[in-house]
């Protein structure tokens, strides 16, 4: 049995499933709310943090604000909203893809082309972009991560790029800022994965300076064995000595393509500042010392993650039966080494649809399949070993709201998070829709079933 129960006033729907934890949402204003597939929970686990696009208009463009929830009382806060936005065909500036600090009250996130700058930068873009962040307690003084710059007449400045950076990650001990990358200088490049440092050299006004990661070769010209793209970065372990990615790489036949999984290394003594920016007619390379390592030969795909630890690494690949898994591999593994290999994970009848995340004692891995969402036991040896735990009910059983997208973790691993597309009501009661008469996502808790706290679910 199964009850239902809608406060009128607030439109907030609470579902309980004899079975299954109960499920709670927390937000409930008319307007989008997106996780992202991002590190949304405050340090403390009080907060989650998320941004508003396609509450006005299509896409991350249109991202108008970057909001907090709380958690318990469901108050929502704006941390930042810019003074001037444009809409329409040349949208500014454009914020989203936001993750907070694991020990800083600070968040991250994308932030377009102000307004003011609109004439000679153009409007928001994938290669118009930087970073930014603000103080996660609602003062709204703005900070800039990366500085943009663009000049063709001479080299780029040192510590700057040339394009725009997206979905900013902190490493767990806050030191490093990994992210995504598009050059807009020399487009022929795709995308990339890059890293950046709070450094006393950073170009004015950015408190970081960057750095590209992966050294990608123009769309179409790679020789065998060399990556044309790169993205799906994750840290693995705390200190972010390692950055694992999926990368295009072209085949030994010379006219193929695999999506692999690789790891780059970092270490503690690399000197960013031996980073080449580039040029408008020469590419950024990455500072000296970076080390990049191929796990896997057969297709990898999805934001890939890593335990805390950093001794293994989660990601999607296809199984025999021709659906989507999760695989397991050493983050010092191979296929090419039958001790390291990759390790099918997930059985799942139908697959995983999305959601892969860790928990933060590194024994489980949750992802969503079937509409909910579920818990793998990861642990090394235990006889539950990729056994499932249906933590909500399969799809169909609450069709008045969509299923489960972009889990998030609380840093003590006791609480999930995630959103649903659900009808939204305004304060007079009436049902409101978004710019494209479609139904807003908000934001919902569910509790951890772990009664003796391993970190494996409850059956």
């Amino acid at each position: 049995m199964k009850g239902i129960c809608i406060t009128m006033t607030t439109a907030i729907l609470c579902v309980t499933t004899a079975g299954f934890a109960q499920e709670r949402q927390i937000t409930s204003s008319p307007r989008a709310h997106n996780l992202d597939n991002n590190d949304n929970f405050s340090p403390d686990g009080r907060f989650l943090v998320y941004d508003t696009r396609e509450t006005v208009g299509p896409g991350i463009e249109n991202g108008q604000s970057i909001e907090k929830v709380e958690i318990e009382t469901g108050k929502e806060t704006v941390l930042y909203r810019p003074k001037a936005i444009v809409s329409g065909d040349r949208p500014a500036p454009g914020v989203a893809a936001v993750s907070w600090s694991p020990v800083a009250d600070e968040v991250a996130f994308i932030h377009g082309p102000l307004v003011e700058e609109l004439d000679w930068r153009g409007p928001y873009g994938k290669p118009n972009r930087d970073g930014a962040s603000v103080p996660g307690d609602g003062s709204g003084t703005l900070r800039w991560l990366d500085k943009r710059d663009i000049a063709t007449g001479r080299d780029t400045t040192p510590g700057a790029h040339r394009g725009g950076t997206h979905r900013h990650e902190y490493t767990l001990d806050g030191k490093r800022i990994g992210f995504t990358y598009d050059d807009f200088l020399l487009p022929q490049y795709e995308r990339t994965v890059g890293y950046m440092v709070p450094h006393p050299k950073a170009p004015a006004p950015a408190s970081h300076y960057f750095a590209l990661l992966v050294p990608v070769v123009p769309a179409g010209t790679a020789k065998p064995g060399e990556i044309e793209r790169a993205w799906g970065d994750s840290w693995i372990g705390r200190e972010g000595k390692m950055r694992a990615f999926i990368g295009k790489v072209r085949n030994d036949d010379g006219k193929t393509y695999e999506q692999s999984l690789f790891v780059i290394d970092i270490p503690d003594e690399v000197d960013i500042t031996t980073a080449d920016a580039g040029s408008a007619t020469r590419y950024p390379s990455p500072p000296k010392g970076i080390q990049i390592r191929r796990l896997t030969h057969t297709a990898a795909d999805g934001t890939v993650r890593g335990t805390v630890e950093g001794d293994r690494i989660a990601y999607y690949a296809m199984a025999q039966d021709g659906t989507k898994q999760i695989f397991v591999i050493a983050s010092d593994g191979s296929d090419q080494n039958p001790d390291k290999a990759p390790v099918q994970l997930t059985h799942l009848p139908k697959g995983v649809d999305g959601g892969l995340r860790w928990h933060p004692n590194s024994n489980t891995v949750f992802c969503v399949s079937e509409g909910a969402v579920v818990a793998t036991c990861a642990k090394p040896g235990d006889p539950r070993f990729g056994k499932p735990v249906f933590l909500t009910p399969r799809g169909g059983e609450n069709a008045e709201f969509g299923p489960p997208i972009d889990i998030v973790v609380s840093p003590d691993g006791t609480l999930l998070a995630y959103t649903r597309v659900v009808p939204t009501k305004n304060e007079a009661g009436k049902i409101v829709k978004n710019y494209a008469g479609k139904d807003f996502p908000q934001i919902f808790v569910l509790p951890f079933a772990d009664a003796d706290g391993d970190g494996i679910a409850d059956e």
